[in-house]
């Protein structure tokens, strides 16, 4: 008669159950947002990094030929077409895109194109450079919003 009664209280009750799915359900919606927050502090330290391996490639590109790649107007940097492209791959392996999606912040205007998330670059006498960006967030201690790179560094 005891084997009985003991096989009888083996598991969980209903409300036990719900209330550790209800548990583990909070606790996943934690870490959402967690990562969320990660993701967009990680696309931003890429567009810090690849402004940077192009400034590098840009002052590497001068040392060799007195002057930086001309373009009369702003061109988005992208691998199709913009003079950029003479930086491949003696001095970078391939030019960089600004990861996706685009943050709230980065819909403004840099030398005189839209950024939409994008690099752009300006240079009318191969003098000077400027090669703007824009930051979704404070990152290695730059606000967010539009900021350029030029040979007197990132502003």
């Amino acid at each position: 008669m005891k084997t009985l009664l003991r096989n009888k209280n083996k598991g969980f009750t209903l409300i036990e159950l719900l209330v550790v799915i209800a548990i583990i359900g909070l606790l996943a919606s934690v870490v959402l947002l967690a990562l969320n927050s990660a993701r967009a502090k990680s696309r931003d330290a890429k567009r810090l990094a690849d402004v940077r391996q192009l400034a590098t490639a840009l002052e590497l590109y001068y040392n060799d030929n007195n002057a930086y790649p001309t373009q009369a107007a702003a061109a988005v940097v992208t691998q199709g077409g913009t003079t950029l492209n003479v930086l491949v791959p003696n001095y970078v392996g391939a030019l960089p895109t600004s990861p996706a999606p685009a943050e709230a912040n980065c819909t403004g205007t840099g030398t005189s194109q839209t950024l939409n998330n994008s690099y752009v670059y300006l240079s009318a006498s191969g003098a000077t450079y400027a090669l703007s960006f824009c930051l979704g967030g404070t990152t290695g201690g730059y606000a967010a919003g539009t900021h350029s790179v030029s040979p007197a560094g990132i502003q």
